[in-house]
């Protein structure tokens, strides 16, 4: 069962990214807070639970969160500054976009930026063991994967809506046949 909370504030924002290790498109993060008795039944961290269940799971979150957003950090940036900023940056844009300010954040993982004015807590796994990390989980993914599907759309040989961007043995063949697009992150091993 995950937990409500780590501080016991009501106005605590998960955080987490979705794409970190993909060979192309840009890595997403999302802030959530939620209400204290927000517990859907298939809520998990999003890579334990099903697309169907995600999306399920996406439309409860967007309607019942306090405040909820979505951000992102392109390929260019991921190239300028490294994956590692990249996704603190995005997590941080997230977080300027909530509608409610939060006191206190909840951070996938085990490193993060500090933000400017807010305090954090790092928890490693944390999407299987909060609440609120493991709606951000389940929106970056969700978000993320839509953004590759319409990317696919214009580069079908690549299977981004199968693959998400990563590193499959099918979208390595895909590079070594057809090459990089703009979207694939050129200071990665693409091959």
């Amino acid at each position: 069962m995950l937990l409500a909370t780590y501080t016991g504030q009501p106005l605590e924002a998960g955080l987490d990214e979705a794409g970190r290790g993909c060979l192309a498109g840009p890595v997403f993060a999302a802030a959530v807070i939620l209400p204290p008795d927000f517990s859907p039944q298939f809520l998990n961290d999003s890579k334990q639970m099903t697309a169907r269940r995600r999306e399920l799971v996406r439309r409860e979150i967007c309607q019942e969160a306090v405040a909820w957003a979505v951000a992102e950090a392109s390929p260019e940036e991921i190239a300028s500054i490294n994956i590692a900023q990249a996704s603190y940056l995005a997590m941080h844009r997230a977080v300027e976009k909530l509608g409610v300010g939060p006191t206190h954040l909840l951070v996938d993982g085990n490193r993060f930026r500090p933000h400017p004015t807010l305090p954090h807590t790092c928890i490693i796994g944390g999407d299987g063991l909060y609440r609120s990390i493991a709606a951000a989980s389940v929106l970056a993914k969700t978000f993320r994967d839509e953004r590759m599907g319409e990317l696919a759309a214009k580069f079908p040989q690549y299977g981004w809506e199968q693959n998400a961007g990563y590193p499959t043995p099918s979208h390595r063949a895909a590079i070594r046949n057809y090459g990089p697009t703009e979207h694939h992150r050129m200071g990665f091993r693409l091959l």
